[in-house]
């Protein structure tokens, strides 16, 4: 087949036939990234096949796939990992080339080593249209705030660094506290490199903020907090679900009230970060306590929504209610149709890259739990689906973390921490 020579990192090309990848290894490439959603056109190989042909062909291969239009950093970040991964020539391929040239362009651009010209330029010398690339540059220039995430691989959440670019003010929302289940070790390292980003870019931290009381990872709310003397809030109805498992801990000396928060914020209660303003919107349904924040364009939705193509939170959790979260839904889906939504989990559908961010209008078009959905049909949809689900391993482990705003419990005796797990409780 034929491609177009980029530089002798890259080649971009349209859709290949699974056959052609042995050429490519013969060519001198070491690597396929496949930038082209699977189901595009009816004769479409897919990402299962190409797989299997680049393995077979001794390239490495990855799935970084996307609509022009709806580009995000995380998908650049994710191009250009595969290009550093390949450890060599790539040949990357969407339908005609041009998503794929987007994506190295826009990589090249948010690097420095690309202006928005020479991006076009870039374009105009392969014969492919990179308007997108141009659109998403004057589109990112105007974006208020600035949002930094860091994906946690082993629990497949987000943490965020939300920054305003005028006065240098931060938050960070959903830090995490690593934990290894088997050893029961703890560490810092994620939350260390979040602060390691906040001091190189020179900002000042104003809040810790939590969305909810997190199931899956302990929050590091606690420890940044010691470290940065920062205050922590959440959602003022964190404390219904502190006395929700206060009993199924059976832990009469736990306090209900909320005091381990710094602030508790009530729906549509606003703060400052800078000189952006912050507006805090009830949420629940995947909890009872769970809130979004809404932080200019940006809303911060963790697992009310996750990606279109991921759908939605589940609420069969205690306290959870499908009902609760379709409002809640519907809710962040009246916010202006560019609002970016960031998720707080992904879990990488098909084997693809990590994405975190969407826009309102892509959910209400894309996502399967929401388009074409009435609140009778999403609520038979989520708890049939939810009845599919194992509860989170680490649920009864980080729980009795964060409801206590990220504090481990106190060392006994012998100076050893120990967690509680009642057995047969759910």
């Amino acid at each position: 087949m034929t491609f177009v020579r980029v530089n002798e990192l890259i080649s971009v090309a349209g859709q290949p036939e699974p056959a052609d990848f042995a050429d490519f290894a013969v060519r001198g490439f070491a690597g396929v990234i496949n930038a082209r959603p699977d189901g595009e056109d009816p004769g479409q190989p897919g990402n299962t096949a190409e797989k299997a042909a680049a393995v077979a062909a001794g390239l490495s291969y990855s799935f970084v796939p996307v609509k022009g239009t709806e580009i995000t950093e995380a998908d650049i970040i994710a191009f250009q990992a595969a290009m550093a991964d390949a450890k060599g020539p790539v040949l990357a391929h969407c339908k005609s080339g041009t998503r794929a040239l987007t994506l190295y362009a826009l990589g090249e651009a948010l690097d420095g080593r690309m202006s928005a010209g020479e991006v076009e330029a870039l374009g105009k010398d392969h014969g492919l249209d990179l308007s997108n690339a141009l659109r998403f540059l004057e589109r990112r220039a105007g974006q208020l705030p600035q949002v930094k995430a860091f994906f946690h691989a082993s629990t497949s959440s987000v943490q965020y660094v939300v920054a305003d670019p005028v006065t240098k003010r931060c938050v960070i929302i959903d830090p995490v506290l690593d934990f290894d289940e088997t050893s029961g070790a703890t560490g810092t390292a994620s939350a260390d490199a979040i602060l390691a980003y906040i001091a190189a870019e020179h900002l000042t931290l104003e809040w810790i903020l939590d969305t909810h009381p997190h199931a899956d990872h302990f929050s590091a709310a606690h420890y940044l907090k010691g470290r940065t003397r920062a205050p922590t809030a959440i959602g003022a109805h964190v404390t219904e679900v502190q006395a929700l498992w206060k009993e199924i801990y059976n832990w009469p000396d736990l306090a209900t009230d909320g005091s381990q928060w710094d602030r508790l914020f009530a729906d549509g209660e606003t703060f400052a970060i800078g000189a952006m303003e912050a507006r805090v919107i009830f949420s629940p349904g995947h909890t009872l306590a769970s809130v979004t924040y809404l932080i200019g364009d940006a809303a911060f939705v963790h697992d009310t929504v996750f990606t279109p193509d991921s759908g939605t939170a589940r609420a069969d959790f205690p306290g959870g209610s499908a009902a609760a979260l379709w409002r809640s839904i519907q809710a962040i889906l009246s916010l202006p149709d560019d609002t970016r939504l960031f998720s707080g989990h992904d879990y990488q559908p098909s084997g693809r890259h990590p994405r975190w961010e969407s826009t309102v209008s892509a959910q209400k078009r894309d996502n399967p739990h929401i388009s074409g959905k009435d609140e009778a049909g999403y609520v038979a949809l989520r708890q049939a689906r939810d009845r599919t689900l194992p509860k989170p391993k680490l649920m009864l482990h980080a729980l009795q973390v964060n409801i206590r705003g990220g504090r481990l419990p106190e060392p006994e005796e012998n100076g050893r921490r120990y967690l509680k797990i009642p057995l047969d409780a759910l």
